[in-house]
């Protein structure tokens, strides 16, 4: 009985840690292709953002989050799927992580005025509509491994310096044409999608983004070399 409690808790804990280290393997654009996770949520059950909220105030020793500068919100269980208007309360948060939910839609960001980072991997996201509020402070979105096609929305981002947008549905010029208007984005990872496919397997993907992009800087966690760069 007791190496039955012992592998229970082992199993609880390597789960918990692997949603962590997912979190921090999206940081630093390691792909993690080999690994498959599917969640099954109870049907007609879903966690708020409220009710995700009041679990890590408890677990922070009950300290208040509306004045954290970071919350994590990572895969709850049962999932989060509507970005409530409970956000609104987090009025210092600088890094925000919701990732591996359920979330449709991105909401409800008025009043993080101070917010930074978000964090929407591993979603049910379809369109990025819905970030004018953050689009004065935003400066990285990680929102790769959901169901995003059309690119409408990107452009309120002002200050976005990295975006994170692997395995999508991205599958046209027109749609990666609209990243044109993000004057500050020096890192982009767009692995998996259809249209980095199809130039990847054609041999030209590095040399058609560099030349949208002039000012970018990382193309899929590799360094963008230009040829009339100068050499350090």
């Amino acid at each position: 009985m007791y190496e039955e409690r012992v592998a229970i808790a082992t199993i609880e804990f390597d789960l918990l840690r692997y949603i962590i280290d997912f979190e921090f393997a999206l940081t630093y654009n390691i792909l993690l292709d080999c690994i498959k996770v599917s969640f099954s949520p109870i049907k007609g059950k879903s966690s708020s953002i409220r009710d995700a909220l009041n679990a890590w105030e408890k677990n922070h020793d009950f300290k208040k989050a509306s004045e954290a500068e970071e919350i994590g919100l990572i895969g709850q269980i049962p999932p989060i799927e509507r970005m409530d208007a409970s956000l609104s309360t987090l009025t210092n948060c600088v890094k925000l992580s919701l990732s591996t939910n359920s979330i449709e839609k991105i909401a409800n960001l008025n009043g993080l005025k101070h917010l930074k980072i978000l964090s929407l991997a591993r979603n049910n996201i379809k369109n990025l509509t819905g970030l004018e509020a953050v689009g004065d402070t935003l400066e990285q979105l990680w929102i790769s491994y959901n169901l995003i096609e059309k690119l409408k929305g990107v452009n309120v981002l002002k200050k976005l310096k990295v975006l994170y947008l692997s395995n999508n549905s991205v599958k046209d010029w027109n749609e990666f044409g609209k990243l044109t208007d993000l004057q500050n984005l020096q890192e982009l990872l767009m692995v998996n999608n259809p249209l980095e496919e199809k130039h990847s397997a054609e041999g030209d993907w590095r040399d058609l983004v560099a030349n949208k992009l002039p000012r970018l800087k990382k193309l899929d966690g590799v360094p963008v070399i230009r040829p009339d760069e100068p050499e350090d």
